[in-house]
């Protein structure tokens, strides 16, 4: 997949498109069922998903004008927003998810080819304007997942789903509380490594499905481990 901020935009208007999509036939009794994500509804997932949005138009705005902007006012005001927007009306809902879409969207076409280069600030962290594309990309089919409604690792176009793999392999191999293991793709000979090859177990299997188990969405039925044994237990990723 692509790194161009450009190009990405429109993997996050595909995305974006899947994702109302599923909003669109969610009733009030469907929103207020539970998610993936413990002690969320989808009706927090959709309105953490708006308000993301929001929250990178807060970012590129900072890396076009070059004035200072938080992603979010305060942790205490996402998470307020976020309880505050959860249990709307379903048609409230779709449209926020919308318009916060089309916010992002205007956002991105507003910004001069040299913003793409300005470092923002974002809750984890430092990160290059172009790199913003992505983490939306990202933020949506996952939460996306999150929704309990269809939507599965399977769906994941593959240039995503490779990409963040490799996302997640490189940051578990930082941390000292992941497991050594190797990941390998199914029919391939292309191998990641988390921590000491020898004698760590061999995980193989689709990449979609090894991201989603790696990134805690998914129980890795479609994986396999050499030598036989239970899957390696990965540390809670984001």
């Amino acid at each position: 997949m692509t790194t161009d901020p450009l190009l990405l935009t429109g993997e996050v208007q595909a995305s974006t498109a899947r994702l109302l999509g599923t909003a669109a036939v969610f009733d009030e009794a469907g929103l207020a069922a539970a998610s993936l994500l413990p002690g969320w509804s989808r009706g927090h997932v959709l309105a953490h998903l708006a308000r993301n949005a929001d929250g990178f138009v807060n970012l590129l705005t900072a890396a076009r004008t070059g004035e200072p902007r938080p992603m979010y006012a305060s942790p205490a005001g996402r998470a307020a927003d976020i309880e505050a927007g959860a249990a709307r009306p379903a048609d409230a809902h779709l449209e926020d998810l919308r318009r916060s879409a089309d916010r992002f969207g205007e956002a991105v076409a507003a910004m001069p080819a040299e913003a793409w280069t300005a470092t923002v600030t974002t809750p984890g962290g430092p990160r290059v304007a172009a790199e913003l594309i992505w983490c939306r990309l990202r933020e949506v089919e996952v939460h996306h997942l999150d929704l309990a409604a269809g939507h599965r690792a399977a769906d994941w176009p593959a240039g995503f789903a490779h990409r963040l793999l490799h996302e997640v392999v490189t940051d578990l191999a930082a941390r000292p509380d992941a497991p050594a293991m190797v990941l390998r793709f199914d029919g391939t000979r292309h191998e990641l490594v988390v921590g000491e090859r020898d004698g760590a177990p061999v995980v193989a299997g689709p990449a979609p499905d090894l991201a989603a188990w790696l990134i805690g969405r998914g129980r890795g039925d479609l994986l396999t481990v050499t030598p036989e044994g239970p899957l390696p237990n990965p540390p809670e990723w984001m």
